[in-house]
């Protein structure tokens, strides 16, 4: 028997299984995905949102525990657990030395991503390389790792974890870590959810995340948190593959321009608030438009000031060209850009801080970085909603133990995006993901351990 099962293959999986191996405990990773698709949604991440203090190797200025606190606060609405969310908060600017560790090396932002030098450290080789690190370092503490392994379902007993069911097989451990991540890639779960604008979605990560634990979970009594609506949801690329299409696919020049629906008219504020704060409500939006597609809209005075997609745009010298390479309804569209134009009122533009160049007299508002449509050659992106990860999720304590009727397992505990909406109720911050992930990850081996070994930890 082992001392530690842990289901997942991601970052918080890893975390948690190494963390309890530096510990003593004996441990057994278990990782749907085939080898060279291990890893999870983690293997499309690039960095980690971070408290400090002053500035550091790869960190500029700093980031303080109340200002984290404030931006979290602010694309939640509110909806998140504090105690939860500030120990993420805390315990974030203490994970670069465990993480370096064990392989990982950061690298400073880059062209394009400038604006997150201050609260985002940066992996170098991205997620994949990430993974690879905790893979390697994992194996060489004597981790048993075993790929394209399906937990069916769990044995649970008024909390208390017993073994896990792989198909027929039983595998027995004194405790548990789920890290099995959220039901994203569950179209049917999806679609209960969302209802049939859900056949329109395109799943950013990996096609292994069926929700199949989480759903066990749930059906022995596991406490429920999030709804299954919200999510991290990303305006993407319309021609984005089904799944794994990751960070490259999406399009960050929402906030230059203007976004119209299929009718060509805008639909919310692409001003309200710096990109990284409020990029993964776009998908969300996009959903709520007809046959959820949308369009980005910038000129060339955009291009140079956001990372480029990985697919080139509708490219024209006339707005009419531009409606009609889109699909657009011409005259409906140059009437919106027109009216959007002749709104814009005279500021400073400067897009690295809310420069309050507006509209006026149109709704909805361009309340930042409003500048006309109006120097050709003109670049349309069509939109559709990337889903990156769910948070419907089970509730934990501050010792990433899994409720059950507001009562701790005593062995059995949550981390990564199975737990994520405790910290997110909606909304999201670049980076914070992982850095969920990596607290709780590292939380979740060391209570793991804790509760078998007791004082020799």
């Amino acid at each position: 028997m082992y001392d530690l099962l842990v289901i997942g293959g991601g970052n918080a999986a890893l975390c948690a299984a190494i963390k309890a191996r530096e510990a003593g405990l004996s441990v057994l990773v278990l990782e749907s995905a085939p080898r060279e698709w291990r890893g999870g949604n983690s293997i499309h991440t690039r960095n980690l949102r971070c408290m400090h203090d002053a500035p550091q190797d790869v960190l500029t200025e700093a980031y303080s525990e109340e200002e984290y606190w404030q931006d979290l606060l602010k694309v939640t609405g509110g909806l998140t657990n504090e105690k939860l969310a500030k120990l993420v908060i805390r315990e974030s600017s203490k994970c670069r030395p465990w993480m370096m560790k064990h392989g990982v090396r950061f690298q400073g932002s880059l062209s394009g991503t400038l604006h997150l030098s201050r609260t985002n450290a940066f992996f170098l080789g991205g997620g994949k390389a990430l993974v690879n690190a905790y893979f390697r370092s994992a194996e060489k503490l004597g981790i048993e790792i075993r790929y394209e392994t399906n937990v069916t379902s769990l044995d649970v007993k008024d909390g208390t974890f017993y073994g896990a069911y792989v198909g027929d097989e039983y595998i027995q451990a004194k405790a548990c870590v789920v890290a099995s991540g959220g039901f994203e890639s569950n179209k049917e779960w999806l679609r209960e959810a969302w209802g049939p604008v859900a056949d329109n979605f395109l799943i950013r990560g990996t096609r292994y995340n069926m929700g199949v634990v989480l759903k066990d979970l749930l059906a022995h009594g596991a406490d429920q948190i999030g709804d299954p609506t919200q999510g991290h949801a990303v305006a993407i690329d319309a021609r984005a593959p089904e799944y794994d299409g990751g960070i490259c696919t999406r399009i960050d020049c929402v906030s230059l321009g203007i976004v119209v629906n299929k009718n060509a008219k805008r639909f919310y504020d692409e001003g309200e608030d710096f990109w990284p704060k409020r990029y993964a409500i776009w998908g969300r939006l996009v959903a709520g438009q007809p046959d959820q597609i949308a369009h980005s809209i910038i000129d060339q005075k955009a291009i140079g000031r956001f990372m480029p997609p990985v697919f080139p745009g509708v490219v024209a010298n006339t707005l009419e060209e531009l409606a009609e390479g889109l699909g657009l309804d011409v005259q409906e569209f140059v009437k919106t850009v027109t009216d959007y134009n002749n709104a814009c009122t005279v500021g400073s533009f400067d897009h690295s801080v809310l420069d309050g160049c507006q509209t006026q007299g149109i709704e909805p508002a361009k309340t930042n970085w409003a500048q006309p449509i109006n120097h050709p050659p003109y670049y349309g992106y069509t939109l559709r909603p990337g889903i990156t990860f769910t948070y419907l999720g089970v509730q934990i304590d501050e010792n990433a133990r899994i409720l059950f009727g507001g009562q701790p397992s005593n062995n059995l505990f949550a981390a990564g995006e199975v737990m994520a909406g405790n910290v997110l109720g909606k909304g999201y911050l670049a980076g914070i993901g992982m850095s969920i992930g990596t607290v709780f990850g590292l939380v979740a081996g060391e209570s793991a351990a804790k509760e078998l070994l007791g004082a020799r930890v």
